[in-house]
């Protein structure tokens, strides 16, 4: 599998989410297999949030990783777990929340430093958006996340659903890494995809085939990737996240999965070639809004 670089080391281009662990909440025995499968399999680069399954996703890193296993544990703060709401997670934007919810993934993932956090804006994106007290300033987050960075909490500072403005205004802080909504039907945000590759900043996106929220465009509901599957004998999925791995040298993939077989199908995209015709048919996929709200 080949490797890019990420937060100042080589990792594998395909890692693994943590958000599914969840489905197997019940099977704790399950999820800690399917973790140590991933990594036996070359995952070296694992993404996760204390609100993932109310912080089970956490215990389960905790339990499955090994420091020998030298896995890079990447994790975000700006929502928390919201287990009796409307939604599994609320808006955590201030400051105060920033820092508290690094403390909650050190207590979680039982680490004394967490080597890479997303700072994850609301303003742009699927999902939700902030209200009242959660409106806060971009600056005053970034002053929190390099403070918590010096004191020695967090290794580096990302950024989830940003702006190319947003990006640019961030950029002296020192970014790691951007995670935004991207995929091969929504390419809405190509020119900070651009700017990421030229500032050496990786690219990780979340919902990878689109979808994630009803309504999204889907890649499994465009006819030309099931024409290139078919001809090439890959899933819809694996075309898919062959295509951002082809698109640009800077992505890094995180697709997430409760289910052994899926998980072992997403890692073999990283030896899948697509051909320059492949590649052109793709390309001319048209790309359409992701900016589903929820609440």
């Amino acid at each position: 599998m080949t490797t890019a670089s990420f937060a100042g080391r080589a990792v594998s281009r395909i890692g693994y989410g943590a958000a599914q662990l969840a489905r197997l909440s019940d099977r704790r025995d399950d999820a800690v297999s399917l973790l140590r499968r991933a990594i036996e399999l070359g995952v070296d680069h694992v993404d996760t949030a204390e609100f993932y399954g109310f912080g089970f996703a956490n215990q389960v890193i905790r339990e499955a990783v090994r420091p020998a296993d030298d896995v890079l544990i990447v994790t975000k703060v700006g929502a928390d777990p919201n287990p009796d709401g409307p939604l599994p997670l609320r808006v955590a934007q201030r400051p105060e929340q920033l820092r508290a919810s690094v403390e909650a993934n050190l207590r979680g993932l039982g680490l004394d430093r967490l080597p890479v956090v997303n700072l994850r804006r609301i303003d742009s994106g699927p999902g939700v958006r902030p209200e009242a007290d959660q409106v806060v300033d971009f600056d005053d987050q970034l002053a929190t996340m390099t403070a918590l960075r010096d004191e020695g909490k967090i290794g580096a500072i990302g950024l989830s659903c940003v702006t190319l403005d947003g990006f640019r205004r961030a950029q002296p802080a020192g970014i790691a890494c951007v995670q935004n909504a991207y995929s091969l039907v929504t390419r809405g945000d190509e020119d900070l995809l651009r700017a990421c590759s030229a500032a050496g900043v990786a690219w990780v996106p979340f919902f990878p085939l689109g979808g994630g929220f009803p309504g999204m465009p889907k890649a499994a509901d465009e006819p030309v990737v099931h024409e290139v599957a078919a001809s090439l004998g890959l899933t819809v999925a694996q075309v898919g996240l062959a295509w951002l791995l082809h698109h640009d040298p800077g992505v890094l993939l995180i697709p997430g999965t409760s289910d052994r077989a899926h998980l072992e199908a997403n890692l073999a995209v990283g030896e899948i070639v697509l051909d320059a015709a492949a590649l052109a048919t793709l390309d001319g996929v048209e790309s359409r809004s992701n900016e589903v709200l929820l609440g």
